[in-house]
């Protein structure tokens, strides 16, 4: 009997041959397994093997297997899938110790059970819930979306009683598939995935099995946060088969053959061995020396002139490294096969540890919020502009969403802002004016809801319908890299919920605003007793049972859990839609990609409240450019003095102009931009024989101030208000 087993185990790819067990004839070893007939019994099943011959298992595997541990799984397995048969043979008998007998026998009980899928019959698995009736093949229950879960007894489970996973928290870059780094919709189903450690990596169902068959258990961990253990109790419990063998790239035949060898070879310029570069002798001056740094180039002793006693040489590549200098390539250099082979399999291991360590890196990076949006800002040509009309104040969101909603809209032409009822009719100033009232405006939308300078997303239908989450953020991301103001009205719950920054953040009562449901749930909150506890919660209940999160309380101490699970819900999982919208319209010119990078840096600029201007500010704004003469150079020092004292006396609130008047004077903004001031502020002197006529001048393309020279400050303070006060009189007319 043990002969004939071995003997008759052949390998098929002949795709007429049809598995006994699934009725199925498709031949593909990754979702499936290989083909094996028992030609003494005229049986065919798919397996899956492992290494060893007797490692097989029958044709009622999923997709997502690849290989059999050991014999105890797969006794489990078998007895578990078909409950008519169990091992009765020797472990070298037959299909690992279930006989042929047994096994077409089982073939003829499950020919009586009818799929519910496919509705023909052989269906053999059904789901563990007794209650439940739905019998499939196990091909059919892959179709739709059962579970099988390789642990313990091996239970199935139907799509209707499926476990499931939960989003505690926005999901994070990367939103792409970790595994095929293809875009991924980070929604939780049956073929989307996540990590329950980091909540960042998603992935789809097919990858992360392709994964886990790779790399198996001594390997297999989440390739963003290197998690092990939870990673895999949890894919483990979602369906996901993780082999308990080692990695696949350390089971290929001869892997480490490489090892064995040892670099023979003269790279010198001009070997001078009558027997050729791949000469070595035992010792002596045609002995092959290996460069004691990388071990992968070598020459003769003769050929470099090195002495019999010496071993410590280094190539030239090594060489030129250590000293920072650009390596000359040697002729007729051939590449170490050790090297080659053991970069491939270096690469291939730790894939997953580079992807990590990518990530940390990039989300330390030392770089300020200006420094980024300076760097994103050249992006934008200045030979190309797009057109903005805008009639006055009021109608800057619609001038904004006219353009962005163009056709041939590209965020990277320079922004030429005219307002129909300006008659000053400065680009810069127009365009600065434009950034800085879009962003309130766009603050006040429909999208956002809470108190002013914290600012959470509003759930919205008609908003979804229309995609004003993209376009709103859209429009901020455009503001910020095109020199606009802060945002400056996020809380802190939206941007986590965005950047998952800070990490450990947790919603608060206080992220709900002061809207109806905050109210209930503060009740529920501030509840001294089981009874006012109760009482809250059915107050409350239209808004729990909404969220998932009505229960049966018996202690006191759960308030805090329910609580926590309803903000959860209320500020993070049901805004999944509404938030990937809005991050997708915060890529517009790569500006997510680079917050989610400096995550700490931006969170001022999206976070309130925005920083107000003191005169000291102000002053450190500007730089001062003295004329050359002494006795010049003294007057304007005296004018610098009156310029700092009208600072103070403007932050005091003892002048009619405001610092904001002042800077927007300057500069044509009234806070300073995200991205910094280009140029730098800056100011200059002029004097006037005429004092009386003497008043300062701006030129806002530039962010110039020229003061004027004047013999006392009374008379300074009065020129200097007049001119502000007028200038924000033609501004708001």
């Amino acid at each position: 009997m043990k002969e004939e087993t071995t003997e008759t185990k052949q390998i098929h790819d002949d795709k007429d041959l049809i598995c006994s067990l699934c009725k199925r004839s498709d031949n593909m070893p990754e979702k499936y397994g290989e083909k094996i007939t028992l030609q003494q019994h005229n049986l065919t099943v798919h397996y899956f093997y492992q290494g060893s011959p007797d490692s097989v298992l029958e044709g009622r595997c999923p997709a997502e297997f690849s290989s059999i541990p050991n014999q105890t799984h797969l006794s489990q397995l078998i007895k578990l899938m078909s409950s008519g048969i169990c091992q009765r043979g020797e472990e070298d008998e037959d299909v690992h110790g279930f006989l042929v007998a047994d096994i077409k026998k089982e073939i003829r009980r499950s020919s009586r059970l009818r799929c519910t899928s496919c509705k023909k019959v052989g269906a053999s698995v059904g789901c563990s819930i007794k209650s439940c009736r739905q019998m499939i093949h196990m091909p059919c229950g892959l179709e739709q979306g059962f579970i099988f879960q390789f642990t313990d007894l091996f239970p199935s489970f139907c799509k209707k009683h499926a476990p499931s996973q939960s989003c505690v928290s926005s999901p994070s870059l990367p939103l792409s598939c970790s595994v095929c780094l293809e875009p991924i919709e980070p929604v939780l189903s049956y073929n989307v995935l996540k990590c329950p450690v980091c909540h960042g990596s998603w992935f789809h169902r097919n990858c992360v099995q392709h994964y886990a068959h790779s790399a198996a258990m001594f390997f297999f961990k989440c390739t963003l946060c290197n998690n092990k253990d939870q990673f895999q109790q949890e894919m483990l419990r979602m369906g996901i088969y993780i082999p308990e063998r080692d990695a696949a790239w350390e089971l290929e035949e001869n892997a480490y053959e490489d090892l064995l060898q040892v670099y023979q070879h003269c790279d010198a310029v001009k070997c001078r061995c009558s027997k050729g570069r791949k000469y070595s002798s035992q010792s002596g001056v045609f002995e092959v020396v290996r460069c004691k740094l990388c071990g992968s180039r070598g020459t003769h002793r003769k050929c470099s002139n090195l002495r019999l006693y010496e071993s410590d040489w280094i190539c030239a590549d090594c060489k030129a490294a250590v000293e920072e200098k650009k390596s000359v390539p040697l002729p007729n250099h051939v590449e170490s096969p050790l090297a080659i082979r053991q970069e491939r399999k270096r690469l291939f291991k730790n894939i997953s540890d580079l992807h990590s360590s990518l990530i940390s890196k990039r989300q330390c990076v030392p770089a300020t919020s200006p420094e980024v949006l300076m760097d994103l800002a050249r992006q934008i040509s200045q030979q190309q502009s797009t057109e903005v009309l805008v009639e006055d104040d009021d109608g800057v969101m619609e001038a904004a969403l006219r353009v962005l909603r163009q056709s041939d809209f590209n965020p990277c032409c320079t922004l030429s802002v005219k307002f129909s009822k300006d008659k000053l009719n400065s680009n810069i100033r127009s365009q600065r004016r434009f950034l800085r009232c879009l962003v309130s405006k766009l603050q006040m939308s429909e999208i956002f809801e809470g108190p002013d300078g914290n600012k959470n997303l509003a759930l919205n239908s008609k908003a979804l319908r229309d995609d004003l989450y993209f376009e709103v953020g859209s429009l901020l991301a455009l503001s910020l890299v095109h020199g606009g103001p802060p945002v400056g009205f996020f809380s802190p719950a939206l941007y986590h919920s965005l950047f998952n920054y800070p990490t450990n953040y947790r919603p608060t009562l206080q992220d709900l605003g002061d809207t109806a449901f905050a109210y209930k749930i503060r009740q529920i909150a501030e509840a001294n007793s089981i009874k006012v506890l109760k009482k809250a919660m059915y107050s409350a209940s239209q808004y729990l049972e909404a969220a998932g999160c009505w229960r049966k309380i018996s202690k006191l101490s759960e308030k805090d859990v329910l609580v926590e699970d309803v903000l959860n819900f209320y500020l993070i999982i049901r805004l999944q839609l509404p938030l990937q919208r809005f991050r997708e319209g915060l890529r517009t010119l790569g500006l997510f990609e680079q917050v989610q990078m400096c995550t700490e840096a931006f969170h001022s600029v999206f976070c309130g409240p925005v920083e107000r201007l003191t005169a000291e500010s102000v002053m450190e704004l500007f730089t001062i450019q003295f004329s050359e003469e002494k006795e010049q150079h003294e007057k304007e020092n005296t004018t610098v003095k009156f310029w700092k004292k009208y600072l103070h006396e403007c932050e005091e609130g003892r002048c009619a102009a405001s610092l904001e008047d002042l800077l927007t004077f300057a500069t044509a903004t009234d806070l300073v931009p995200s991205i910094g001031f280009h140029p730098t502020p800056s100011i200059s002197f002029i004097s006037s024989p005429d004092p009386s006529c003497a008043f300062p001048q701006s030129y806002c393309d530039a962010n110039h101030l020229v003061l004027p020279v004047l013999p006392s400050y009374e008379l300074f303070k009065k020129h200097l208000e007049y001119t502000v006060c007028q200038f924000s009189v033609m501004q708001d007319v």
